[in-house]
C-alpha cells in the first residue's frame, strides 16, 4: 500500500501528471486573464473555450524541426532545457499537498524543505543564462547577461520575504508553516508585506511583464531563447508554465495557510488559492509596462530588500512577544 503511495505521489498528484495537466490549464487562465483586462477574448478554438490550446501549442512545437545552431555549445544547448524542468518537477513535489505517515513523508517533507524549494525554484534561471551564453548568438548572450543581473535584483528581497513566515511560524519546514498558520489565521496579516515582496518578485522570476526585460522581444528578437526551436522550446514553455504553478504553491503554502484536509479537500484548496495568486500575477501583466533593468535593479535594492527586511524585524518582535 505504502509504494501505491508512493507511485501516486511522484506519478499522479502532485507529481508529473498532475503538473503537467494543472500547468497548462493555469496557462489558459492567465491568457484569458490577460485578454479579459485588456477587452480581448483571448484563446477560443481549441477546445471548449480554448482550453486545449497551450496542450496544443506544447504538442505544435514538439512536432516541429529541432535546430541546433552551428557554433553553438551542443551539450550545453542540448541539456539545459531537460536539466531545468527537472528542477522544477521536483520542486512541485516539495508542495505539501498531502502525507502519510509512512514512506513518502520522510522524503518530501523534512526540516529545511522551504531552502530547498526556494534553491530549486532558482536553478532555472541559472538554466536560462547557461542557455543564452552557450547559444553563441548576440541576442541570446545579451539575455542572458540580463536574466543574471534580474537575478541579483529580486533573489534577495524573495529570500528576505520568505523568511518571515518561517521566523513567525518557528520553523523551517513548509508544512509545520502552514499548519501553524491554519491555527492561527490572524497572525497572515503580520506577513502582508513579505507577501507583496513575495508576488513582485514572483512576477521577475517568471520574467513577465514588467520584468520580461531578458526576452524583450521588441528589442532582442527572443532573447535568451533566441536560438531554441521545436523540442527544446517546448520544454521551456512548458517549464514556465510548471514554475508559475510551483511557485505559487510555494507562496500560498508560507502566506495563505497552506492546503489544509485531506487529500480532496487539500487539492481543492490548492486550486483555489494557486489561481487566486494567478489572478493578481495576471493582473499585474496587465497594468504595467516593461521597466529597463537599471530601472529594476533600483527599485529592488530601494524598495523591495528594505520592505522585506523591515518585514522580518517586525516578525522577529511579533515572535518575541508571543507566549
Amino acid at each position: 500500500m505504502d509504494l501505491f503511495k508512493v507511485a501516486l505521489y511522484f506519478l499522479v498528484y502532485p507529481g508529473l501528471l498532475f503538473l503537467f495537466v494543472y500547468a497548462t490549464f493555469v496557462e489558459w487562465v492567465d491568457r484569458k486573464l490577460y485578454a479579459r483586462f485588456q477587452n480581448r477574448r483571448g484563446p477560443l478554438y481549441t477546445g471548449k473555450a480554448g482550453l486545449l490550446q497551450p496542450i496544443a501549442d506544447f504538442v505544435k512545437l514538439m512536432a516541429k524541426e529541432d535546430i541546433v545552431p552551428e557554433s553553438a555549445d551542443k551539450s550545453m544547448f542540448n541539456s539545459v532545457p531537460v536539466f531545468a524542468l527537472a528542477a522544477v518537477l521536483a520542486s512541485g513535489l516539495l508542495l505539501p499537498v498531502w502525507h502519510f505517515t509512512t514512506g513518502i513523508q520522510s522524503a518530501t517533507s523534512f526540516t529545511g524543505d522551504i531552502i530547498v524549494m526556494a534553491y530549486l525554484l532558482s536553478l532555472p534561471t541559472f538554466a536560462y543564462f547557461l542557455a543564452g551564453w552557450s547559444s553563441a548568438s548576440m541576442y541570446a548572450s545579451i539575455g542572458a547577461v540580463r536574466v543574471l543581473t534580474l537575478l541579483f535584483s529580486y533573489e534577495v528581497p524573495m529570500f528576505l520575504a520568505i523568511l518571515s513566515p518561517a521566523v513567525l511560524a518557528g520553523s523551517w519546514r513548509m508544512a509545520v508553516i502552514a499548519e501553524y498558520f491554519q491555527q492561527h489565521p490572524l497572525m497572515l496579516l503580520w506577513n502582508i508585506g513579505a507577501f507583496a515582496v513575495a508576488i513582485i518578485t514572483l512576477q521577475a522570476k517568471l520574467e513577465r511583464v514588467p520584468f520580461d526585460i531578458p526576452e524583450a522581444e521588441t528589442e532582442l528578437v527572443g532573447g535568451t531563447f533566441t536560438e531554441y526551436s521545436g523540442r527544446k522550446l517546448a520544454l521551456f514553455r512548458l517549464l514556465t508554465d510548471v514554475q508559475m504553478v510551483t511557485g505559487a504553491g510555494f507562496l500560498a503554502t508560507l502566506f495563505l495557510g497552506g492546503f489544509p484536509g485531506g487529500l480532496i479537500t487539500g487539492f481543492i484548496w490548492l486550486i483555489i488559492k494557486t489561481l487566486a495568486i494567478v489572478f493578481v500575477l495576471a493582473a499585474i501583466k496587465a497594468v504595467t509596462a516593461r521597466i529597463r533593468i537599471d530601472q529594476m535593479v533600483s527599485f529592488s535594492w530601494s524598495y523591495l530588500a528594505p520592505l522585506a527586511l523591515l518585514q522580518l524585524v517586525v516578525v522577529i518582535l511579533v515572535r518575541g512577544y508571543l507566549p
